[in-house]
């Protein structure tokens, strides 16, 4: 059938259709998408694919363009309502018959060929553009985002105003907009074009994403959206969804024994065993208010947190094992004011936290046996998030003592405070990988109060040595606060867990 083959692949792309081909799947189950449809009819049948165990989409595809009044593609689809983020890690499969295939993200009024449309388009070549079509039946035409080709890329709508934005593997995003008027509900979804009738092309989407952000009258603190925890290999950028819930999850740690993902849901802390997806609640006793800041000793075997206390709803500190306890032992007052744990000390002997004395918050350490407190920092604008290095040389943590918040470390002591992190972002919780090698941190938007750490913000996940050097930026995510809190590397220094978020 040399019209219907898919194009020539060399044998290692081969391997690679092997492999997705026996992987498991689904039929008829297109994970995040309710349907699958070829647009304006193409000579060849296209397909989608899920894979639930790695969570990709395989897209098969063929059509003559999408361009002009008239567009071919094969199209995975949902309906949505109102605002959204669609976000894909994408890659083409094979070298291609045409420079100018595609894949995308397109939101449509109808699925139709003429129809109205905003399309987050990558060309086989270096190609990136938000093509768009404004008035069913007339011309497509297009924004350019860049010369290059992105690996990442992302659809968002707020409103009328619809935002591309593209980047390639460990660069941050690079955005265009463009406001077009389409149906409040539209068919949005990701799809795949050949550019040439009678050939079949391949495609990868993984790390697929819809997010539903917050509605117009939504308050932070009293409503909140869903949540996925997620795990991430460093090396592949690839993310996996282990758990989704339609409340808020916040700060997972992972168990040096790399058994289970500790984090926090509604002032109880559970446990996700990672071999079995089970989860359960960990005892902490009379602690029911606890917030998403807890740590787990160096060896594995206690764990601290911090749980409001008392007629002021002060954050306290307390130690117990990390199997649970009735009886947690309290190791600030709140008659200290506000302390929030951040990190052990690798001897186990010591706790870091950010503790508000009066009217400042500073970086100090308490010893666990003799509640001794010491205050490491004394700048009169915000210190937070302290963590020490494996080896105990080092305790990195965020200040906005330069008028942005950046990463710092110091010594044990306090002593020689220096700046890590430069650029114009606002970076909060740096955490030290557990070979020593790694930092991985949260930064924010430029635009937002650089004292807060806001829920529901598009972020990034970012990598750098943690010897300095420049960072790299390892994951697009929709989350902010509790995304990160907590140290969340696993044992093997491999992956990272974290949550996202998502109306659900």
């Amino acid at each position: 059938m040399p019209n219907a083959a898919l194009h020539r692949t060399s044998p290692l792309v081969f391997l690679l259709l092997l492999f997705c081909t026996s992987a498991k799947t689904q039929p008829g189950h297109l994970g995040l998408f309710d349907q699958q449809d070829a647009i304006g009819n193409p000579t060849q049948k296209g397909s989608v694919v899920y894979h639930t165990n790695d969570q990709t989409y395989l897209l098969t595809g063929a059509g003559k363009n999408m361009w002009f009044d008239h567009d071919q593609f094969h199209f995975a689809w949902k309906k949505i309502k109102g605002d959204f983020i669609i976000k894909a890690t994408i890659r083409f499969i094979g070298k291609g018959s045409d420079e100018h295939r595609k894949i995308g993200i397109i939101a449509r009024d109808q699925l139709t060929p003429d129809a109205r449309h905003i399309n987050a388009c990558v060309h086989g070549n270096t190609l990136t553009s938000m093509q768009y079509r404004e008035v069913a039946g007339d011309s497509t035409r297009e924004i350019p985002v860049s010369s290059f080709h992105p690996t990442e890329i992302e659809l968002e709508r707020s409103g009328n105003v619809f935002t591309f934005s593209a980047a390639s593997a460990g660069e941050n995003y690079k955005s265009v907009r463009k406001e077009v008027i389409l149906n409040e509900e539209v068919y949005a979804g990701i799809y795949i074009c050949s550019h040439a009738e009678n050939i079949l092309e391949q495609a990868v989407f993984s790390n697929v994403r819809i997010i539903i952000p917050p509605s117009r009258d939504f308050r932070v603190y009293r409503d909140y959206l869903g949540s996925h925890l997620e795990v991430m290999d460093i090396a592949t950028g690839h993310r996996r969804i282990l758990h989704s819930a339609p409340n808020s999850l916040q700060a997972p740690n992972w168990t040096p024994d790399n058994q289970y993902l500790i984090y926090n849901e509604d002032g109880l802390l559970r446990r996700y065993e990672l071999a079995t997806g089970k989860i359960s609640v960990l005892n902490t006793g009379f602690a029911r208010d606890n917030n998403n800041d807890h740590a787990l000793s160096f060896d594995g075997k206690r764990m601290a947190i911090s749980n409001h206390t008392g007629p002021e709803h002060t954050s306290v500190i307390y130690t117990l094992p990390v199997s649970g306890s009735d009886k947690p032992e309290q190791i600030t007052s709140e008659k200290d004011g506000h302390s929030y744990l951040h990190g052990w000390s690798p001897d186990g002997s010591k706790l870091l936290f950010t503790g508000q004395r009066g009217k400042e918050w500073n970086i100090w350490s308490v010893d666990i046996a003799t509640k001794k407190q010491i205050r490491l920092t004394e700048d009169p604008l915000l210190d937070d998030g302290p963590e020490y290095t494996p080896d105990g040389k080092y305790i990195y943590f965020n200040s906005v003592r330069t008028g942005t918040m950046k990463l710092w470390r110091m010594k044990p002591d306090g002593s020689e405070q220096e700046q890590v992190t430069f650029d114009a972002y606002n970076d909060w919780f740096p955490h030290i990988s557990p070979d020593g090698k790694w930092i991985v941190y949260l930064s924010f938007p430029k635009e937002i109060d650089p004292s807060s750490h806001p829920f529901y913000q598009k972020v990034y996940l970012r990598l750098m040595p943690a010897g300095g050097g420049v960072p790299r930026t390892i994951a697009y995510v929709y989350g902010g606060q509790g995304t990160i809190n907590v140290p969340s590397w696993s044992p093997d220094s491999k992956k990272i867990a974290f949550v996202s978020n998502t109306k659900l």
